[in-house]
């Protein structure tokens, strides 16, 4: 249930609080006061598209937030699932910047635009004045419908879905390989070119990065070669060398180590000195022999290089990636070896998915023949409590032009609402005071199923009044019995029945507008609806009026709720 509404800063909303009550709850307002744009706020918070121009004046940021109460398992696991804190109370907040970035957080931990409507749509449903149009789309119906069947389709409808795309792939697969013996012949032998070509190289892992850096030390070979030579002759083989001088020292030293013990270990050290120069200069020696005869190498290691910067520029720009290249033209030629027995076993594969496919869609068919027979009945005399007199409605399910990932079916809505007169599609013949009736009904009945929390119907009595508009007054009262339901409203026979009523004003001081939301009082109510039902002027019989409506209405909901009708 929602338990409060805050808004800041929302076009000619300053800041308001809005505490919501159980049952129905009633808002009303002269045209043009904000009832809309309070609605508006709504779907903010719940993830709906805002343009940043809906800040309000000399703010630089407007901001919704809902809280909720009780949890429910659903909503609970989706929370789990998004590694969201679960607390006794469940707060959605949305701010929106002036640069247009928007943050929106549940329960203080900020959250991706899919985890906030993943979450809003567990907890409350929003009919806008606008939305009974859907019903004029055949395209709607089906959806409408296993909305209704939920329960009992279970995980079938995403089985389908899954089994239709996984025949829909079968089937690309063996249209693709689908090709004479020609083409074949010449992809087998493009296939084996590029295997020849890739084997001839030998390729191995690592091969180009030790070329290349053996390369770059041959084309400077002259250069190492000439300061090998000068270092080896400074260490040891030079007229005047450090192994000369080192060993001159020793001598000195070695007459003197004996008298003092810390001469010793420097004189011991010494020694060590000389053993590495001696073997630094052999080392030396080595790599000058290493690099004598350095022009074949080169010419060598460069042709070898040539070979592999032309196999990965052809193949994968690594070699990692030409031996993987490789690997798959094995495969591919194996295929094409083996082509009849290739699309023999893609044809199989594609008739096993069509066969699961079929069998998932045809009990989903089943399934929703039979819901269809139940909602329609539902329907029907909710539309007779909607003041529908020898209504008619059906929900046929027909075969769809093609298999998608829906199933096999189609819906459509048929309805008559004159005795004698053939059903006909909804879309043709509904007026728009209908279509808001159809969809009351239909939210009245699935409410129960859906298990959302909250209901809110913006103008859902567009085109109604006088006896329809107390019948959908009275609808609006029974499923208040069951669920929160708020309900904007013109009617004042809606406005009576309601558990809690609020009054949206707008205000000008001449140089700015606000609105406001106030909950009014029993007496306020009254004084509400006498405003609603004698307009400008309200005299002491309008009020007597309102008064006995009021009374009445309490009444008939008490009688509603409690089954008697």
């Amino acid at each position: 249930m929602l338990l409060s509404l805050h808004v800041k800063n929302f076009a000619i909303i300053d800041e308001v609080w809005v505490d919501f009550g159980s049952g129905l709850n009633v808002l009303t307002g002269e045209t043009g006061a904000g009832k809309s744009i309070l609605l508006g706020a709504v779907n903010m918070a719940l993830g709906g598209k805002v343009n940043k121009e809906m800040i309000g004046q000399n703010a630089d940021f407007c901001l919704a937030e809902l809280i909720f109460s009780g949890e429910d398992s659903k909503t609970e696991s989706i929370l789990k699932e998004y590694d969201l804190p679960v607390e006794e109370n469940l707060i959605i907040t949305r701010k929106i910047s002036e640069n247009g970035r928007s943050v929106s957080r549940i329960n203080g931990e900020t959250v991706s635009a899919g985890a906030l409507k993943a979450v809003a749509a567990c907890l409350i449903d929003i009919h806008g004045q606008h939305e009974h149009q859907s019903l004029l789309y055949k395209s709607s119906h089906l959806a409408m419908l296993d909305r209704f069947g939920k329960a009992e389709l279970g995980g079938l409808v995403e089985e389908v879905k899954t089994s239709y795309h996984a025949y829909k792939e079968a089937q690309e697969q063996l249209s693709e390989a689908a090709c004479n013996e020609e083409e074949r012949n010449r992809k087998l032998a493009m296939l084996q070119f590029e295997i020849s070509e890739l084997e001839a190289a030998n390729l191995r892992i690592g091969e180009d990065e030790e070329l290349e850096e053996r390369y770059r030390v041959l084309q400077h070979a002259s250069r190492i070669q000439e300061a090998v030579s000068s270092a080896t002759e400074y260490i040891g083989s030079g007229r005047e060398n450090a192994e000369e001088y080192i060993n001159r020292a020793i001598q000195r030293l070695s007459k003197v180590s004996d008298l003092d013990p810390h001469l010793a270990e420097l004189y011991e050290q010494l020694g060590l000195v000389q053993e590495s120069l001696t073997d630094l200069s052999a080392s030396l020696s080595d790599y000058a022999e290493e690099m004598s005869g350095t022009e074949e190498e080169f010419s060598l290691t460069g042709e070898r290089l040539d070979v592999l910067n032309k196999i990965k520029s052809r193949y994968g720009k690594t070699i990692e990636k030409s031996l993987q290249y490789l690997e798959e033209a094995k495969k591919e030629r194996e295929t094409m070896e083996n082509y009849d027995d290739y699309v023999a076993g893609l044809r199989s594969t594609a008739e096993k998915a069509e066969k699961t496919f079929l069998a998932a869609a045809g009990k989903v068919s089943a399934i929703r023949i039979a819901q269809a027979k139940l909602l329609s009945e539902e329907i029907r005399e909710a539309l007779e409590d909607l003041n529908f007199l020898d209504v008619k409605f059906e929900i046929a399910v027909a075969k769809a032009d093609k298999p998608n990932e829906k199933g096999l079916d189609e819906a459509e809505f048929f309805i008559c609402t004159n005795p004698g007169e053939p059903l006909r599609p909804l879309s043709k013949i509904a007026s728009g005071g209908e279509l808001s009736r159809v969809m009351l009904a239909l939210k009245s009945v699935t409410a129960g199923r859906d298990e959302i929390g909250t209901l809110i119907f913006d103008e859902i009595d567009t085109g109604v009044s006088g006896r329809t508009a107390q019948k959908v007054a009275e609808k609006m009262a029974l499923i208040g019995g069951t669920r929160q339901v708020i309900c904007i409203t013109h009617l004042p026979q809606i406005a009576a029945m309601g558990d809690a009523h609020f009054r949206i004003e707008k205000h000008s001081d001449g140089e700015r507008t606000k609105t406001s939301i106030t909950a009014l009082s029993e007496s306020e109510r009254v004084e509400e609806l006498a405003r609603i039902l004698g307009g400008a002027e309200i005299t002491a019989s309008v009020m007597e009026n309102a008064r006995e409506m009021k009374t009445l209405a309490e009444d008939k909901k008490s009688d509603i709720r409690q089954g008697k009708r």
